[in-house]
């Protein structure tokens, strides 16, 4: 780096993580340790381990530099951080049987800062599938699972009650199956964006936005299955696998040009995972769909409400999609729209991905409040402080977990959570009298 290394002694692995302050790169003590065994003995097996899995090979590279600490949401909220998880394995800890294999939400934010590509995006699903093989998983995720297993969807809903939602869209929603011809948008509605009622809320509206826009699309229905990208994340390889499997085979049956999804995990499954098992198509998250039709959108209404967005981690950072939700916003009547101090590639996490979903009441025993919390409460200080704020989203995932802690963090009244699609469908349909 062009300059001498403060002198620190240090003899262990323990003490070099503690010689970590602000302003001192320690990585050049990093590496002295490795290269000169002397001045340290630790064990080699742990590393030696979690290398030789598939996906684990990038553990060994970390040098300890410490720019993942301040960039880690679960740091900010726990005593967790994927340099102490190198740390932990270099003085031979065995992190299938430590709870912080279960923390990471897999946000990829370290991953986007580090020197040395260390990629806990493949690191922890590749340990955690470990543990999923030893039957060590939290109880809250082998429910989860138990239900994608059984019928296709982690809240163990009928797959015949995916379509429920229809009935109070208002316009004709087509199911592919009943159609003897192609369509040009095959929708993947999602789960959360099928059985949760908050997510339901998003379908009618992006029903609705298709049709006054002249869509010629159609769904899956009963046919649908989760995407299993987050079961992927969370160790069940083996799951996701076979979820996919089930939704190619589906795919396979029906002609269309394009898959629109409601959720960015689904995105990222379709876009980099299912082409590995034998489907490549055109996928767009519906921001994407949507965007280049700005045009087409007909507003009757304004929408007098201050906003911000969150990045959704596997549609922002993981994915690289940032322009297509803003667009949309500014283009609603009405909407000013403000940005969080976290945005964008350094957005913050809300807590949901990499089976966080379905872990919310094993990671409160190690944290000092949700990932949801905390980003609410920016979200009130950019835009919620008149009581007129939106915390607008584009994620199935997070309506019911932000309004969960717009209520835990004494914040009702002061900001609404609304899915981008929910505010162009506002925005549609005549002023209220």
């Amino acid at each position: 780096m062009g300059r001498d290394l403060p002198v620190i002694k240090v003899d262990t692995v323990t003490e070099l993580e503690h010689a970590v302050v602000e302003g001192v790169d320690i990585s050049g003590h990093w590496n002295r340790m490795f290269s000169d065994r002397s001045t340290t003995d630790f064990p080699t097996e742990a590393m030696d381990w979690v290398t030789g899995l598939a996906g684990g090979e990038s553990m060994r590279d970390c040098y300890q530099c410490g720019k993942c600490v301040p960039v880690c949401p679960v740091q900010h909220v726990g005593d967790y951080g994927p340099r102490k998880l190198n740390a932990k394995i270099l003085r031979g800890n065995n992190l299938i049987d430590d709870p912080d294999l279960w923390l990471c939400t897999t946000c990829g934010n370290c991953y986007r800062v580090c020197p040395k590509e260390v990629n806990p995006l493949k690191i922890m699903p590749a340990i955690r599938e470990q543990a999923v093989l030893e039957g060590k998983v939290p109880d809250e995720l082998s429910d989860a699972f138990r239900n994608l297993q059984k019928s296709g969807n982690p809240m163990g809903e009928s797959p015949r009650k995916r379509i429920d939602w229809i009935a109070e869209a208002g316009v004709d929603v087509p199911i592919i199956s009943q159609l003897d011809r192609a369509v040009d948008v095959l929708w993947y509605v999602s789960d959360y964006t099928s059985y949760h009622p908050r997510g339901k809320d998003a379908a009618r509206a992006m029903a609705r936005v298709m049709t006054a826009l002249g869509v010629d699309f159609a769904i899956l229905g009963p046919e649908e299955r989760s995407d299993g990208d987050s079961a992927r994340l969370a160790g069940e390889s083996g799951l996701f696998e076979l979820l996919a499997e089930q939704n190619i085979k589906a795919f396979e049956k029906y002609e269309f040009k394009r898959l629109v999804v409601m959720d960015p995990h689904a995105y990222n499954a379709f876009k980099n995972h299912y082409p590995r098992l034998g489907w490549q198509g055109e996928v767009l998250h519906y921001t994407q769909f949507l965007a280049p039709l700005v045009d087409r959108l007909t507003f009757r209404s304004s929408v007098d409400l201050d906003v911000t967005y969150h990045d959704p981690c596997y549609l922002g950072r993981n994915n690289g999609e940032y322009d297509a939700p803003r667009k949309l916003l500014q283009a609603i009547p009405g909407i000013r729209l403000a940005e969080m101090p976290h945005t964008k590639a350094n957005g913050y996490c809300c807590g949901g991905g990499g089976g966080g979903m379905w872990l919310d009441g094993f990671v409160a025993e190690h944290v000092s409040e949700r990932l949801s919390e905390r980003r609410v409460r920016e979200a009130v200080a950019t835009v919620g402080m008149d009581g007129s704020g939106v915390l607008s989203v584009a994620c199935p995932y997070e309506p019911s977990r932000f309004e969960d802690a717009v209520k835990s963090t004494g914040n009702d009244g002061k900001l609404a959570v609304r899915d981008i699609i929910e505010l162009i469908d506002q925005a549609m349909q005549p002023p209220a009298t």
